[in-house]
């Protein structure tokens, strides 16, 4: 079983600024709480393909996340496989609300492992995540 996650804001900013924020993987340390270090393990470290090692720590929990970028539209959408100990698949979509304002959603679909509680672990840290998450977004709001 997996449990998915879906947070979404709206950015005071047009589509083209907020994307060229969003599509530099290697700033995403700069707005995403949870996100300590990335290590690109690709030649790319953006577009298809690109494949990254993520320092990620939640509360007293720090393990790497390792994820493939399988999903790339330019102006519109990131996805990654995550292949680690947490295994899933996340996404960014953007969408063009009017030329000042865009609408960011993320998608996180994600299964953990037995000694992080697998379906009770989902259970409980799902809300978890989620206040995470939206705290990303409240600090990706104020880079613009």
């Amino acid at each position: 079983m997996s449990k998915t996650i879906n947070v979404y804001t709206t950015i005071n900013s047009p589509l083209k600024i907020v994307w060229n924020e969003v599509s530099k993987l290697e700033n995403h340390t700069n707005w995403m709480h949870d996100a300590v270090k990335i290590d690109f393990l690709s030649e790319n470290n953006r577009g298809l393909g690109a494949k990254m090692k993520v320092l990620t720590k939640v509360g007293p929990i720090r393990l790497y996340d390792y994820m493939t970028v399988t999903e790339w539209v330019e102006e519109e959408s990131i996805g990654v496989d995550h292949i680690g100990i947490v295994k899933g698949k996340g996404r960014f979509k953007l969408e063009k609300i009017d030329d000042n304002k865009t609408l960011f959603i993320w998608e996180e679909t994600l299964k953990f492992p037995i000694y992080l509680g697998s379906i009770v672990g989902e259970f409980f840290g799902a809300p978890v995540l989620k206040l995470i998450w939206k705290r990303n977004l409240k600090n990706l709001k104020e880079i613009f």
